[in-house]
C-alpha cells in the first residue's frame, strides 16, 4: 500500500509540472486567489480567539527556605569587608611641622612623622606654604598614601610629590613632574565700590581682577569711571595639576558694562603671530600705548598745576605720578630704544624711551633700572622698579610723555592711540574662537542673573 501511494503521489507531481509548463499564468493565479481567501478566513476567524479576561486564573504557591541567622553571620564571614580607606586634602603653611600638618589632616601615624622629618625629598614638603596636599589613611589613622603638588620653577609645569608604603609597610618618597592643564572658568560681578571688592566678592583671584582692569584701563578710568550698578563678566584659564588649580592663566575673553556701554575683549593667538586683545568686531583692544606703566596702581598727582610738594607753591606738573610701593615693577608703555638709562638731577635714576614720531616718555625715581643704552623694548617689558630717588617725597614713579619736545598728558596719549585690526588672512580663525568666547561670556552672565533671583 505504500508502494502505491508513492506512486500516485509522484504521478500527481509529474501532471502538475506539465500543466504549470503548459498554462504557468493561469495556475499561478488560482494559487494566488487560494491564498487570498486562506489570509481572509484567518482575519476572519482570529476575532473567535477566547478574551484573555476570561481565561481561568490559578495561584500557585510554593514555600521557600528563608536562611537563618546563623547562615547569615556565616556567609559574611567567608566574605570580609573591604578596609576603610580616609581621605583629606589641605593647604601647607609656612609653619607647618611634619607633626602640624599630619595632625590637621587626621593622621596620628608617629612613623610617617619621622619619615616626613629626616627624609631628603619628603622635607620639601614643609616650611613652604601654599602647596596642596592629600593624604590617605587607614581608620586607624595610619598614613598609606601622601601627595603634594606645586608649580615648577618655569610655572609651565608642576612638581608631585608623592609618599607611600610598600608591600612590606616601609615608607618610600618620589618627585614626579607632570603638565599643567588648562580649563575655563567663569565669573561675573556688579560693581558695589570698587572693582576689587567685586572681584573678591565674585571670588575672582586677583591676578585675574589686575588683568581685567589691564584689559580696559585705556577705555575707563577704573579710579573715577566706575559706578555703583556696573557690571562684569569674565572667563580666564585655571592652570590645574591632577584637576587641582594651581594657578591663574589669562583671561580668555571679557565685557565690562560701565554707565551703560559695553566693553568687550577677547583673545587671540596664531602660530607665528603675536597674541593680543580685541574687540567681537575684529578691532584690537591693544593700542600703542598703555595707560599706565605700573599693573595697577593710585594715581596719586595728575598732568597740570598742582602744588609742589618740595618747592611749594602753584607749579605745573608735566607728568602723572603712580604711588607704588619701592621695588614694585615699571614697564614701558609703548614699543622703542632705551634713549639714556642712568642717574640724572632730580629725576634720580630715570630711564628715557624713543618711540615712533619722536615720541619719547620718561620714567623717573626709580629704585632700580634694568635696561641699558640702545636695548630695544616693547610694550609691557619690565624696565626698573618704583623707588624715590631724586626730588621725591616718597616712593612713587613719575612718567612724561613727551612728543616733538613737547610735554603731553601721557593718560590722553594712551585714549588717542590707535587699534590695530585682525589681520585678514586669520578673520575667519577669529571669528570661530569670538563665537565660542561669545557663548561662555553670555553663561557667565547667566550666572550673575541666577544669583540675583
Amino acid at each position: 500500500m505504500t508502494r502505491s501511494l508513492l506512486h500516485t503521489l509522484a504521478s500527481l507531481a509529474d501532471a502538475t509540472s506539465q500543466s504549470l509548463a503548459r498554462h504557468p499564468r493561469r495556475i499561478m493565479g488560482g494559487l494566488g486567489v487560494l491564498l487570498l481567501g486562506t489570509g481572509v478566513t484567518a482575519f476572519g476567524i482570529a476575532p473567535l480567539a477566547p478574551d484573555a479576561a476570561d481565561l481561568p486564573v490559578r495561584q500557585v504557591v510554593e514555600a521557600l527556605d528563608a536562611p537563618t541567622q546563623q547562615d547569615i553571620h556565616s556567609l559574611l564571614a567567608a566574605q570580609p569587608a573591604a578596609p576603610l580607606v580616609l581621605f583629606r586634602s589641605e593647604t601647607t603653611r609656612r609653619d607647618d611641622t611634619a607633626q602640624s600638618l599630619l595632625q590637621r589632616m587626621g593622621v596620628a601615624d608617629s612613623q610617617a612623622q619621622t619619615f616626613l622629618r629626616n627624609d631628603a625629598i619628603a622635607r620639601q614638603l614643609l616650611g613652604r606654604a601654599g602647596r596642596l596636599v592629600s593624604v590617605e589613611a587607614t581608620e586607624k589613622q595610619e598614613l598609606l598614601r601622601l601627595t603634594a603638588r606645586w608649580l615648577s620653577a618655569d610655572e609651565r609645569s608642576f612638581t608631585r610629590l608623592v609618599v607611600e608604603k610598600d608591600a612590606q609597610g616601609a615608607l618610600g618618597s618620589r618627585l614626579e613632574q607632570g603638565a599643567l592643564t588648562a580649563s575655563s572658568r567663569l565669573a561675573s560681578g556688579v560693581i558695589r565700590s570698587s572693582l576689587f571688592a567685586a572681584t573678591d566678592a565674585a571670588g575672582i583671584p586677583d591676578p585675574v581682577a589686575i588683568q581685567l582692569a589691564e584689559m580696559f584701563s585705556s577705555s575707563i578710568d577704573f579710579r573715577r569711571d566706575l559706578r555703583q550698578g556696573d557690571r562684569f563678566n569674565v572667563v580666564y584659564e585655571s592652570l590645574e595639576a591632577d584637576g587641582e588649580s594651581l594657578r591663574t592663566g589669562r583671561i580668555l575673553s571679557a565685557e565690562f558694562v560701565n554707565e551703560g556701554k559695553e566693553h568687550q575683549a577677547v583673545w587671540f593667538e596664531e602660530a607665528g603671530h603675536k597674541g593680543g586683545y580685541y574687540g567681537f568686531d575684529g578691532q584690537s583692544s591693544r593700542r600703542f600705548y598703555l595707560a599706565s606703566p605700573l599693573e595697577f596702581s593710585r594715581v596719586s598727582s595728575g598732568y597740570g598745576m598742582r602744588f609742589h610738594p618740595i618747592t611749594g607753591g602753584r607749579k605745573a606738573h608735566m607728568g602723572v605720578d603712580y604711588a607704588a610701593p619701592t621695588g614694585t615693577p615699571v614697564r614701558t608703555i609703548g614699543d622703542g630704544t632705551v634713549e639714556f638709562a642712568g642717574e640724572q638731577r632730580g629725576y634720580g635714576n630715570v630711564i628715557y624711551i624713543k618711540h615712533r614720531s619722536n615720541q619719547v616718555t620718561v620714567y623717573a625715581h626709580l629704585s632700580r633700572i634694568g635696561v641699558r643704552k640702545g636695548q630695544r623694548v616693547s610694550q609691557g617689558d619690565f624696565i626698573g622698579a618704583v623707588g624715590t630717588t631724586g626730588a621725591s617725597t616718597g616712593p612713587h614713579l613719575h612718567l612724561e610723555f613727551r612728543d616733538n619736545g613737547v610735554h603731553v598728558d601721557p593718560l590722553a596719549i594712551a585714549r588717542q592711540s590707535e587699534s590695530i585690526p585682525v589681520p585678514a588672512a586669520l578673520r575667519q580663525r577669529f571669528d570661530a574662537v569670538a563665537q565660542l568666547q561669545r557663548m561662555q561670556l553670555n553663561a557667565a552672565a547667566s550666572i550673575q542673573q541666577a544669583n540675583a533671583q
